[in-house]
């Protein structure tokens, strides 16, 4: 390659650790501009990247140097910080959902011209779910016939200091974690025709519990609780539950069901993790190896795949997609209507098992 890829951080919370912690040494790419609200915290994070310098999010997207901005803020805030990007010809890699309603997310897209839009999830690029579709693709199970996908949890005020965003539109146990677990459902399974849903609000507030505002107690904008039934192209059905009431539960992140087996998936929040088939019911579980996929990769992946292999494997028609399939579960659980899905688009390649030393360095 020649100089290294840009990289403009928009947005500079928890989860940027993470993003930093993939992209900050790769040789591959280089943090060249950060911006926050938080002004001085766009400049403590610049500090720790030669020629790195803070700037306004208008300077960011704007700056030459800036190859690919990063959008990490607020779900509310994706379609502004993208459509400003896309404007000035920038590429964008964003943080799910792609935009916190459909009517933005597909301004988003349509603006897209010639630069390159991705979105997260990437941890599907990881050995966990790209093992299980090889597996799949290699009739472990036989032809798959169905899903189940559970997420439930007692709510991000558990755990987080600012959890306001979590329980305001664009937010929800569906919009915050749904975009991994159908998205992995997307890679195994493709693309959904039909969804059914239904959903609860059980309390119209939450208190923060962790944090310098712990005690404060924010209101509740989405509902808590949503199941569905989605009814993929190709003809399986998939049932998916995700919950912020809901304090644990025992059932398998993802499980696909064959005609000659059953196959679960790992945590689709990791990029690792354990798969296993089970042949049948007498049969014991036995784990599959490692077959695909990027080895103890972290968030990030999706742009280094991007730069060295020039793939589509994150871009942003998935992204649209899955959230056409949730805002069809919000509108199916308020009317009570099957509601069908209009996106098809086909689920890229499966990603050749790669070692952390031959992505890394």
């Amino acid at each position: 390659m020649g100089e290294p890829h840009g990289i403009g951080i928009v947005g500079l919370g928890v989860i940027s650790a993470q993003y930093l912690a993939t992209l900050g040494a790769h040789p591959d790419v280089r943090i060249v501009a950060t911006a926050d609200r938080d002004h001085a915290r766009a400049v403590e994070i610049a500090r720790r990247f030669e020629g790195c310098r803070a700037l306004s999010v208008d300077e960011l997207v704007a700056d030459p140097a800036v190859h690919t901005v990063l959008d990490l803020t607020i779900p509310a805030a994706h379609a502004e910080v993208a459509l400003a990007a896309l404007a000035a010809g920038t590429s964008v890699f964003g943080e799910k959902p792609l935009a916190a309603t459909l009517a933005d997310a597909h301004r988003v897209v349509g603006a897209r011209g010639d630069a390159w839009l991705g979105c997260a999830p990437d941890t599907v690029l990881g050995t966990g779910v790209q093992t299980a579709r090889a597996a799949l693709e290699a009739g472990a199970i036989g032809r798959p016939v169905a899903a189940a996908a559970t997420w439930v949890s007692s709510g991000h005020e558990a755990w987080h200091p600012h959890p306001d965003f979590s329980y305001r539109e664009g937010g929800g146990p569906l919009l915050d974690m749904g975009p991994y677990y159908l998205t992995t459902l997307f890679h195994l399974l493709g693309p959904v025709a039909r969804v059914s849903g239904a959903s609860s609000r059980p309390r119209t507030t939450r208190t923060i519990a962790t944090g310098p505002r712990a005690g404060e107690t924010i209101p509740v904008e989405v509902d808590t609780h949503v199941t569905g039934v989605l009814e993929h192209v190709d003809g399986a059905v998939s049932t998916v539950t995700f919950s912020f009431d809901a304090p644990v539960s025992d059932a398998a992140p993802i499980e696909v069901y064959g005609e000659s087996g059953t196959l679960s998936v790992p945590d689709p929040n990791l990029f690792d993790g354990e798969v296993r088939v089970r042949a049948g019911r007498h049969d014991a579980w036995h784990a599959v190896a490692e077959r695909a996929g990027y080895s103890h990769a972290g968030r990030g992946i999706g742009i280094l795949d991007r730069v060295r292999t020039g793939s589509a494997r994150t871009d942003a028609s998935i992204a649209l997609h899955v959230l056409e399939v949730m805002t069809a579960l919000q509108e199916s659980a308020r009317t009570g209507a099957r509601v069908t899905v209009r996106t098809r688009p086909t689920p890229p390649p499966v990603v050749p098992f790669t070692p952390e030393e031959q992505w890394r360095f």
